[in-house]
């Protein structure tokens, strides 16, 4: 069940996803965090943040949409508070989710993480649609991807993973200018930006007004844009949205991805990452896939 991504060994391909599965520490008494592939932190950045105004989460149909404004307790909390108890547990691969307003914040956010033990990757977020600066202004810019890029790579100590946006017309364009500016894999899709409104009231039911939709809804948009990115890139794709079940991993794996990420589905069931996980293997032996590393790309056309 092994798989490498940008040279880091995960004992399976099941990751927990950003924004969903806290710090990691929060679920060490809810599943066996050594039974996944790995968990990326929620996204750190400079100083800490409280987010958006409420409410900032709703359920909609087969998803959700939130605009949780990227609330965390900055870089420095991290480090002192939370990266501790992360480093005493040996097996568990930690990835460290980072972002900005500007690309010296992202900078400095990895500077700061580069000096501390216990994150095996970053996770460099050009993405979220939830912000009112940085975020996905550079996921669907091609000139400010390839800058943020290529200056966060150029001081990352760790392999650099780069988490595109689906809210751009030709991912597999923006998945090569990541590869181009130095990125080791890139991970997709974020959620897509929406808009849901109480018609008796008349008002938007998030108080930001747009929010990402996440969850089985836009499993198939992601699973067709992993695939067009996979094509496009030599350097593994990690393939998120919608996965609920062992299938829907196998989904992505065979549209090129190498690894997968499981997010919304922990909020239904906070032992979901675990479940795929065991799942996906037992899907595995039953369907004679000696080595779950052959699924990917394996779509026949």
């Amino acid at each position: 069940m092994a798989v490498t991504v940008a040279g880091v060994r995960l004992r399976n391909p099941v990751i927990a996803a950003s924004g969903t599965f806290g710090y990691g520490v929060e679920f060490e008494d809810i599943l066996s965090l050594e039974r996944i592939g790995a968990f990326v932190t929620k996204g750190l950045s400079r100083e800490p943040m409280a987010g958006n105004a409420a409410p900032r989460i709703i359920e909609t149909a087969a998803g959700m949409i939130n605009a949780i404004g990227l609330q965390n307790v900055g870089v420095e909390a991290f480090v002192r508070d939370k990266l501790p108890a992360i480093r005493a547990m040996k097996q568990v691969v930690c990835i460290a989710n980072v972002f900005g307003f500007t690309v010296e914040d992202c900078v400095a956010v990895m500077e700061r993480l580069n000096d501390a033990d216990g994150v095996a990757m970053y996770e460099l977020n050009a993405s979220c649609p939830n912000t009112k600066h940085g975020g996905m202004v550079f996921g669907t810019d091609p000139e400010a991807l390839a800058e943020l890029v290529s200056r966060t790579k150029a001081v990352s100590k760790r392999p650099l993973m780069v988490k595109l946006s689906p809210n751009v017309t030709n991912i597999a364009l923006m998945a090569r200018v990541a590869q181009e500016a130095g990125a080791d894999a890139v991970s997709l899709v974020n959620t897509f930006v929406s808009l849901a409104i109480d018609v008796k009231s008349r008002r938007p039911r998030i108080a930001n007004v747009t929010g990402g939709l996440s969850g089985p809804a836009i499993k198939p948009i992601a699973v067709r844009m992993v695939w067009e990115a996979a094509k496009a890139v030599q350097i593994p794709v990690v393939g998120l949205g919608g996965i609920a079940k062992p299938e829907d991993a196998v989904e992505f794996l065979l549209a090129g991805a190498t690894a997968v990420q499981v997010g919304t589905a922990s909020y239904a069931d906070p032992r979901a990452v675990e479940k795929i996980a065991t799942g996906l293997k037992k899907w595995c032996a039953s369907n004679s896939v000696a080595q779950v590393s052959e699924l990917t790309g394996g779509l026949r056309l």
